[in-house]
Formats: C-alpha cells, structure tokens, sequence
C-alpha cells in the first residue's frame, strides 16, 4: 500500500489520500488495549471502530457448551468493527486483545458517514473485507484439514508478522482455546516445534528462534493467507 498523509502505523489509515485522512483526524483518538479486554461480545452494539496500530486483536467464535475457536486475527493491517460498513451496527463475534499495545479509535457512526462518501475509503474498507473472507474461509479448510502442529506453526507466524516482533506472552490453555483444541494437544505440538528448535517455551511466553524452519512446519495455509493479506 502506498504512504500517504498519515504517519499512523495502521496500513488502512496510512493509504488514505490527504483529504480522506484530514476529515477522519479529528474524530480518531489514541488508545492503549490490555490483554485480554474484550472490545465487543457477540450480538454486542458496535459504538467505537478500531484501526491496531501495534495492539493484536482476536476474533473468536463461542459454542454453546463453552469452547471458543479463533476465526480472525487483526493487527496493523486492518480494522475492527468491520460489520458497521454494512449497515449492521452489531458484532457477529467476540473480539478480544490478544497482544497489548495501541490502536486509533473512532465513532462507528463517523466511520460509516465517511464510508457512505464512496470515496478511497470505501474502496479500502471494501477490500479488507474481501480479505477477511478469503482468509475466514482458508481458516476453515486448515481447522478441518491439518494438524495441530501444522497449524500452531501458521499461528505462530501470523502473530509475528502482525506484531513483528519474536516474542508472545502465550499460555498452552490460551492457545488451545484460540485454536479449538485439548490443551494436551497444544502441548505436544509446542514440545514437538521446541525440539526441532524453531521455538523457546517458557514462562508463559513463547519465542520464535528460527522462522525459516517453522514455515517449514506450517500448513500450506500460511503462505495463502499472507497472500490475502494487506500485508
């Protein structure tokens, strides 16, 4: 994407022509997202967007007998609060910081009064949203098809490349509900890419030491989904 006006590190704001940008500044507002706050529950009216500038967020999916699933996650590259583009003022999802840090932060009603211009945003948005899909439907063939293993090491790299950073403050309970699956299988997987010395697990955190190996370790899912990415 090009840089234009703005110096913010969200991909979307930062594609904004000057004049798009210049009527969004006034109404966007700094923010810090804590570990584990949730920003919307399923079926929860969307009142503020969310553009991460360095904030992790996940979007996950509850059943009715308590798991969770992850189905999306949205860093640097996007925004949340994508259903009020639609005209659908409710979340279809829980959303939930999965890595602290900063974000911008506007009116949903704003956002979709600048939306219904048709102008460079509504094109981005537009776009982002294609992505998303792409990615959601990738999403569902990799949870149906791969292996544990195969698809922690997708994660894994997915969550550095939204983070850029090598480190994640990651529990084996955290992931298994971000993935869908036992805690013991979790474990056996990060034991597996531990031994092969792609990743350090310690502590609650977990430390990505060779990236080339553990794309050798990933799904094919991986690479399909950064193809359908901003990034």
């Amino acid at each position: 994407m090009p840089q234009n006006y703005s110096r913010s590190p969200n991909q979307l704001l930062r594609a904004l022509p000057k004049d798009e940008y210049r009527r969004l500044e006034p109404h966007l507002t700094p923010t810090s997202l804590a570990t584990g706050t949730i920003l919307y529950q399923a079926t929860e009216k969307i009142e503020t967007v969310y553009f991460p500038n360095s904030a992790l967020i996940s979007s996950t999916y509850s059943l009715s007998h308590g798991s969770t699933v992850e189905i999306g996650l949205i860093g640097f590259t996007g925004m949340v609060g994508l259903p009020v583009i639609f005209g659908n003022n409710y979340s279809y999802h829980r959303i939930l910081v999965l890595v602290e840090d900063s974000a911008m932060k506007i009116s949903a009603e704003v956002l979709k009064r600048e939306f219904e211009r048709g102008n460079e945003l509504q094109r981005l948005l537009l776009m982002y949203a294609d992505t998303r899909l792409k990615q959601l439907l990738q999403l569902a063939a990799c949870n149906r098809h791969h292996t544990i293993e195969e698809r922690l090491a997708r994660w894994l790299l997915t969550i550095q490349d939204l983070t850029q950073s090598k480190q994640v403050p990651l529990t084996h309970e955290f992931i298994s509900n971000m993935l869908g699956v036992r805690r013991s299988g979790v474990t056996l997987a990060a034991g597996s890419l531990q031994q092969a010395r792609c990743i350090n697990y310690a502590r609650g955190k977990i430390t990505i030491l060779n990236r080339e190996s553990l794309k050798d370790k990933a799904c094919e899912c991986y690479q399909l989904l950064r193809k359908n990415s901003f990034l």
